[in-house]
């Protein structure tokens, strides 16, 4: 790794001649002022004598916003770690992440398991970084501390997480818990499956990924949002479904947001790139869950995602020591699920988007924007615009690269990625006007907790 040295700037000037405003691309210059954007100027209007960074036709945008992501530490920082998981979103120009409260250990359920988050975290941050509470039986009822302490969401499992720390969460529970969720104005995140029938672990099948994507069925999905909408309409407290992957669900999630109950929803890069069809027998690089469906299936989610009945696009990113995935055997029921693709979200992304018909603008308003609104940040991140943040992802659209070990800044190098021709490399990534990566080289720890 290559470190960036850097003299942070009071105030400069970016210009280029594709600017990602709310108003569209354009040719200007965003004046930054001590880390926040004071003003976006046309060409002609930049006062002689300026310091001007002038990157040509690269575009400049939003940094992205992502709020699912799992950082796991303390406790388990040999998957991934503050240190590993900013800098690889430095890397993907994504410049704030949410980390989710499981995986880590203790698990962050609690006041005092948080503040042994924030003491982890310290000095180790490239980007920004918040945090979401966990919601388990134990605390359902003893929420409201967490809720001050400055999180900028609540986390809950309807199905076994993997993790003994974070059992799943029951329909009483939620009833107990989401007045005081919805009184503080949080979104509860929700995986969403209810396990109907029991995993169907059968030996002689464990390497088929068939066998696997048939033993968590979309109906699991359909079933949990179903109840969610029920619930959120009753309580008024907003649900957002995380790793969306049923497309069955879309037409329940049409209606309820039609007649006005606070639900959104995210799917992640996954879904949407990769399809069950492609995945060969023992490849549990690919495992995740809900697991990764049908051609057919993810057809209809960029639909969705077109006509906004999904908002946005986060990693879900959760990695895991190699030999979790079990890869010498192939066994699907028993790795672990979980994909590694932070660094390269945005990437991913835009190389699906560019052959769809989406535009550049697109990609900010569903991986910046969006994002920033649901964890309350849409005053402060995911626009360029005054009094905003100074945080900006500087990418070439046009140009390609293939995802390979030594490109990765995953504490671990394992992703289903590796060897895709992906486009839109990110050329340098600023995080409230400070240059945080730099075409492979990074600064010195530069980003700050994100609460409420």
């Amino acid at each position: 790794m290559y470190i960036i040295s850097i003299t942070k700037k009071r105030m400069f000037i970016l210009r280029s001649r594709r600017i990602v405003t709310p108003d569209g691309l354009r040719d200007a210059a965003v004046v930054i002022n001590d880390g926040r954007i004071s003003d976006v100027i046309n060409p002609d209007a930049i006062p002689s004598g300026a310091d001007i960074e002038d990157v040509g036709e690269l575009v400049v945008a939003p940094g992205l916003v992502d709020p699912h992501v799992h950082i796991n530490e303390p406790g388990r920082t040999e998957w991934e770690g503050f240190a590993t998981a900013t800098q690889s979103a430095a890397a993907g120009g994504i410049t704030a992440v949410v980390d989710m409260p499981l995986n880590n250990s203790p698990v962050t359920t609690t006041v005092e398991a948080f503040e042994k988050k924030l003491a982890a975290a310290k000095g180790k941050l490239h980007v920004d970084c918040g945090f979401h509470a966990g919601l388990v039986p134990d605390n359902a009822s003893l929420m409201e501390p967490l809720f001050r302490s400055g999180v900028l969401g609540v986390k809950a499992f309807l199905i076994d997480s993997g993790i003994d720390e974070f059992p799943p969460t029951s329909e009483e529970n939620l009833r107990t818990a989401m007045p005081a969720i919805a009184e503080a104005g949080l979104p509860l995140l929700v995986h969403a499956e209810l396990q109907t029938l029991p995993f169907q672990a059968v030996p002689q099948y464990a390497r088929s990924y068939a066998a696997y994507l048939n033993s968590r069925p979309r109906q699991w999905e359909n079933n949990a949002i179903a109840m969610l909408i029920r619930l959120s309409e009753e309580f008024g407290c907003r649900v957002h479904i995380v790793h969306l992957s049923s497309s069955e669900a879309v037409s329940m999630l049409r209606k309820a947001k039609l007649r006005g109950v606070k639900i959104t929803a995210e799917t992640c890069p996954h879904y949407l790139f990769f399809s069950a069809e492609e995945i060969p027998e023992g490849a549990t690089q690919f495992k995740c869950a809900p697991p990764i469906r049908e051609r057919e299936n993810n057809e209809k989610l960029w639909e969705a995602l077109r006509d906004g009945i999904i908002d946005f696009i986060a990693s879900d990113h959760s990695p895991c020591p190699p030999e979790m995935k079990l890869m010498e055997t192939g066994d699907f029921m028993n790795a672990w699920g979980g994909i590694a693709s932070l660094q390269f979200s945005m990437s991913i992304m835009w190389t699906e988007m560019r052959r769809r018909g989406f535009s550049i603008s697109d990609i900010s308003r569903l991986m910046s924007a969006r994002p920033a609104a649901l964890v309350g940040l849409e005053r402060r991140k995911g626009k360029i615009a005054p009094t905003y943040d100074a945080d900006l992802v500087v990418w070439n659209p046009e140009e390609s690269f293939t995802v390979e070990p030594s490109l990765i800044h995953h504490r671990h190098k394992m992703t289903p990625y590796e060897g895709r021709i992906l486009y839109g490399k990110v050329k340098a990534t600023y995080v409230r006007g400070i240059r945080v990566f730099d075409d492979g080289k990074f600064s010195t720890a530069a980003g700050r907790i994100l609460t409420r």
